[in-house]
């Protein structure tokens, strides 16, 4: 009885809530669920990326068909011009995915989190060179910024750990590529699940091969963990899409960011990742870019 009286007061109070801050609440549920992704997929243990990918994606690609199925939605987009944009948002987000749990294996946990955040950098470069939209003086030196920040946290030359950094960079890069191809596939009337599905099943498939051939034995815990990584996965990717249908993303992206603080605190309980001062000024340097071109978007 308590229980659903709580329940019914938080809903009445979310209803209350202006467009803007539910958005908000939608983000940071969106940043906390990766986060936890990170976590279980550290938490698997000594498995081939590979494979730790598989388990993700294949959890997302079933919700997502779910969802098709409920809407009596068709698998792919019937406009076939949505087809090459389509599998390259695919391909590329593959690669970002791989890369990150690599990164994720390898590195702090805020490390790994950091360097994947700068996506939305890259999405700023390919929207440029992919989509031909106009970038302005203040973005590319925001985003300039933001790759001397993630210097910082790469230490290329005198850390153990650079090609492990260089690798996290890259998932950046390859997640950058994607989203620029998920704004052209919706421009040209794909659906965000569809599109989520066809990412699902394609690096589900692209992680076959491996399996077949290199299967690394699990046990239940690491099955479990990495079920519960496909879970924590799915939950991020609905709660950002809730979040972007109540507020504009110029408006609420910059709380994304706060998964950098649910990573440091899981990484420092967990793992006992204590993040250098590098590092740290990496953080601040990149945070602080991002909060530029918040500010930025906001006043344009």
């Amino acid at each position: 009885m308590i229980e659903n009286n709580v329940c019914e007061g938080v809903m009445k109070m979310f209803e209350k809530m202006s467009n803007k801050n539910k958005g908000i609440v939608f983000i940071v549920m969106e940043a906390f669920f990766f986060a936890l992704m990170g976590t279980f997929v550290r938490l698997s243990g000594d498995l081939p990326v590979m494979e730790k990918a598989f388990f993700r994606n294949c959890v997302a690609m079933v919700i997502a068909l779910a969802v098709l199925i409920k809407n009596k939605e068709r698998w792919i987009p019937e406009e076939k011009s949505t087809y090459l944009p389509l599998f390259i948002r695919a391909a590329a987000g593959s690669v970002g995915i791989f890369c990150n749990f690599y990164a994720i294996d390898h590195l702090a946990l805020a490390d790994a989190t950091m360097l994947n955040k700068l996506s939305p950098f890259f999405v700023i470069i390919f929207s440029f060179f992919v989509l031909a939209e106009k970038v302005s003086v203040v973005q590319v030196l925001v985003v300039i910024v933001a790759f001397v920040g993630s210097l910082f946290i790469i230490k290329p030359g005198f850390s153990p750990n650079s090609f492990a950094s260089v690798v996290g960079f890259t998932s950046a890069v390859g997640a950058g590529l994607a989203y620029s191809m998920v704004r052209l596939c919706s421009q040209r009337g794909a659906k965000k699940t569809q599109i989520v599905f066809f990412f699902s099943a394609f690096s589900s498939l692209l992680s076959v091969p491996y399996l077949v051939f290199s299967y690394h034995h699990m046990t239940s815990r690491q099955l479990m963990f990495l079920l519960l990584a496909g879970c924590a996965a799915a939950g991020g990717q609905f709660s950002v899409t809730a979040a972007y249908s109540y507020a504009p993303a110029k408006e609420i992206s910059i709380y994304d960011y706060s998964q950098l603080i649910f990573a440091a605190i899981i990484g420092y309980f967990l793992f006992g990742n204590i993040p250098d001062v590098w590092s740290i000024t990496g953080y601040i340097i990149i945070c602080g870019a991002s909060f530029v071109m918040f500010l930025y978007n906001n006043k344009k």
